[in-house]
């Protein structure tokens, strides 16, 4: 998958932009909040889900703008296929309405999945095997997100039918026990596939990470656990969860929130050649495990969809030394497809191996370069 063009209008500091890129490395350089990470942002909003920051859509509106904002991408997913056009934006008159277009129809969010996956990597997911599992589980969803689009359906049901259990449980007394048991009955079937899901790419990617050396990026290996840490070793089942939701209303309702389920898993790291947890190791050690574990993905993604993502990597590069460096240009640039790169100096690509896009980022301006 390549970005071939795309096109920025009143977002964040890009008050209009328009850049053409090439199958490859894309290099870009500039001062410190210069809007190089917007530009990864905007090209994240083409994924479903909020992008790579989260933040709320009237946050991504240029300040001075009139409240709205626009991102287009033309993608090629093939040599042989049409180029789709994609775009995502608000409209001043529905700030909190976000907008999904593909080829100029009117689509789902998670219908971009279908035509476009993307990965990043930001200085934010540095910390991600000590912080909260919550952060774990949308990082483990987005990987899955990127090996199987229906995934996002699957979760935004889930959720749905999560929030709507837990308002009727909020006064249990006045609540209907069929619509709890309808209620429990979607979670059931939502997260029976979610679960399937998550362990079809887990082991996909611990496949990957299998065939990769230790180094020069250290490798992770990962486990599925419950909320207790314990390794999941079957499947979630739908009638067993419709039982284990039914079984749990009163504690659920007295803790006031959903204390058991696919929503409560984590993601656990060990590093392969030392077999310490990775929230035990050293924030040098825990990147590189990071990377590694984000460029095995991609590789899992080009052998299941026959294409491969477009990765987003924020600052990476500033944090290698020259060896790792000039490993992770050779590794990008061997394996195909398309990779976006922010630094804040020129110098940090010199060395990249071609074909390279570069542009040079100044205070919402782009230049090639």
């Amino acid at each position: 998958m390549t970005l071939t063009r795309l096109s920025l209008t009143d977002f964040r500091n890009h008050a209009g932009a328009d850049m053409a890129a090439a199958p490859g490395l894309v290099a870009l350089h500039g001062d410190n909040g210069a809007g190089k990470t917007n530009i990864l942002e905007a090209i994240s909003l083409l994924a479903p889900g909020r992008g790579l920051r989260r933040a709320a859509l009237s946050d991504m509106v240029r300040d001075g703008a009139n409240g709205g904002f626009a991102v287009f991408a033309e993608v090629q997913a093939g040599v042989d296929l049409a180029p789709v056009a994609l775009g995502t934006g608000i409209e001043p008159v529905h700030p909190g309405r976000r907008i999904v277009r593909v080829n100029g129809a009117t689509a789902a969010a998670t219908a971009l999945g279908e035509w476009l996956a993307v990965l990043w990597l930001t200085p934010a997911m540095d910390r991600l095997f000590v912080e909260t599992a919550g952060n774990r589980r949308r990082f483990l969803d987005r990987l899955v997100l990127a090996l199987d689009p229906r995934h996002a359906q699957h979760s935004n049901r889930y959720e749905a039918a999560l929030r709507a259990r837990g308002k009727l449980l909020a006064d249990m007394s006045a609540a209907d026990p069929g619509w709890l048991a309808s209620l429990e009955a979607q979670l059931a079937e939502h997260g029976a596939a979610m679960d399937v899901a998550r362990q079809h790419m887990l082991a996909g990617l611990s496949a990957e990470l299998a065939g990769q050396p230790d180094a020069p990026f250290a490798r992770p290996l990962l486990t599925l656990v419950d909320s207790e840490g314990t390794a999941r070793t079957t499947a979630h089942e739908v009638e067993a969860l419709k039982a284990l939701f039914a079984s749990r209303r009163r504690i659920d309702a007295a803790a006031g929130r959903a204390t058991a389920g696919p929503h409560r898993d984590d993601l656990s790291a060990v590093h392969a050649a030392t077999g310490r947890a990775a929230a035990r190791c050293s924030t040098g050690e825990q990147k590189a495990m990071l990377l590694s574990l984000v460029l095995a993905h991609s590789d899992s993604v080009a052998r299941a969809r026959g294409q491969r993502p477009v990765l987003l990597l924020d600052e990476v590069a500033a944090h290698l030394d020259p060896l790792r460096r000039g490993a992770l240009y050779e590794r990008l640039a061997g394996q195909g497809g398309q990779a976006w790169l922010t630094g804040t100096e020129a110098a940090l690509f010199a060395d990249m191996p071609g074909p390279v896009t570069r542009f040079r980022i100044n205070g919402g301006r782009i230049a090639a370069g």
